[in-house]
């Protein structure tokens, strides 16, 4: 609740200044915070913690910092460049919501619409109590069905696979096989959930998951598309993201960055794998797709713009609103510690509390991948952040973000 006030008085705030000076100004960024940004990612990559990075910052629709950092194959030495491409993992997330809110646009569903209206495969879900030693569950009826705004927040009762989430109904999905990128298609795994358990009471808590997942099989059967199809239709067509995908083309292999560990004696363990060299049967709404730092500006300029870019609509107003707008139950205040003071949209994490988050304004929307890349959308100064590494230190990345929002913000 206190996330959707927040937002709507931002919006009073802009609607105001409007009326009162007939356009919108921002406070330039600092040329000292844009070096201290890059001064710091370049100390990590000198320190042997990061191989690279590309950062790009742009301001009221202008770039104002476009910077390759180190190297995209640190062992034969190939720079970064500014168009190298990386595995975004969950940055596909926000991509994901997009396209199902350009169906809540044409008012193929609403949000409080129960997921088994649209899915009936899924109907029925009772919540995990504990599990026999013949691997037969014990479970309790749920308080109420999943809708798909829980669905969209992270708290529909579904849990991640290993290791992002453990226990006997993480395993039952990696068995199902789902986030299996190349035994599985959506169509075969996704309705395999009846058979398991919710994790947690649908409402009840935030809980990272496969929901975004789930969230693009329904694209699929509200538009009766292919997820892939829909999404290059509808969104990276109208955006000219050319360099998104699910997979790197042959011919652009050379341009995928490697990924790496890094090690106590400050050298890099390589850790990548070929798996977004070739097509995946399980097109993953929650990680699966690549991009450029380039192309996923784009993708944040939409939002920036409440919807558009270049003159072409691809999700309307109200739908940016509700995406950037704290969607979760009162009985659930925030989510978790890793993120202090912020709520939850529709597949973005949502600043509620500034001081908390480096300072980050009040209504910054964001996420990140799990090898670190990451973004931020701050409406009240204009601005669009893009950091594109690969490393496999989940709480290194975290602390690279924290000091890139202290360099912009504190």
């Amino acid at each position: 609740m206190i996330g959707r006030i927040t937002v709507k008085f931002i919006t009073t705030l802009i609607t105001l200044n409007l009326i009162l000076f007939g356009t919108l100004s921002y406070a330039d960024i600092e040329q000292t915070r844009l070096d201290a940004v890059t001064a710091d990612l370049q100390a990590r990559i000198d320190e042997g913690k990061l191989s690279g990075a590309v950062v790009m910052i742009a301001q009221n629709g202008e770039i104002q910092l476009r910077k390759a950092l180190g190297y995209q194959n640190v062992e034969d030495e190939i720079p970064m460049q500014e168009d190298t491409i990386f595995r975004i993992f969950s940055m596909t997330k926000p991509i994901t919501g997009t396209a199902l809110m350009v169906l809540h646009d044409e008012g193929k569903f609403k949000l409080n619409d129960t997921v088994e209206k649209y899915l009936p495969e899924l109907g029925g879900m009772e919540v995990f109590v504990s599990q026999n030693d013949d691997g037969s569950w014990v479970t309790e009826p749920a308080n109420h069905p999943m809708t798909i705004r829980e669905l969209m927040s992270h708290t529909g009762g579904l849990l991640y696979t290993p290791p992002l989430s453990r226990g006997p109904v993480a395993s039952a999905y990696a068995k199902a096989g789902i986030n299996n990128l190349f035994n599985y298609t959506l169509e075969e795994s996704i309705p395999a959930l009846a058979d398991i358990p919710l994790g947690y009471q649908p409402g009840t808590q935030w809980v990272y998951s496969i929901s975004v997942d789930v969230q693009g099989y329904l694209v699929e059967r509200l538009s009766g598309q292919k997820f892939d199809e829909f999404l290059q239709e509808r969104l990276f067509d109208p955006l000219d993201m050319a360099e998104t995908g699910f997979f790197v083309k042959p011919e652009n292999a050379d341009r995928l960055a490697r990924q790496y560990q890094p090690r106590q004696d400050g050298t890099l363990a390589r850790t990548d794998t070929g798996a977004f060299l070739n097509p995946p049967k399980f097109l993953s709404g929650g990680g699966g797709l690549t991009s450029t730092a380039g192309d996923y500006m784009k993708f944040v300029q939409m939002h920036l713009n409440g919807g558009e870019l270049n003159g072409k609509r691809v999700l309307s107003k109200e739908a940016v609103e509700i995406m950037r707008s704290n969607q979760l139950p009162d009985a659930v205040p925030g989510i978790g510690q890793l993120y202090p003071g912020n709520g939850f949209g529709v597949d973005f994490a949502i600043v509620n509390d500034s001081a908390a988050f480096q300072g980050a304004p009040l209504g910054t929307h964001w996420w990140w991948g799990i090898a670190g890349s990451w973004f931020w959308i701050d409406p009240v100064s204009n601005i669009g952040f893009i950091g594109m590494i690969q490393n496999s230190d989940i709480l290194y990345s975290i602390q690279v973000h924290a000091a890139a929002r202290a360099a912009m913000y504190q």
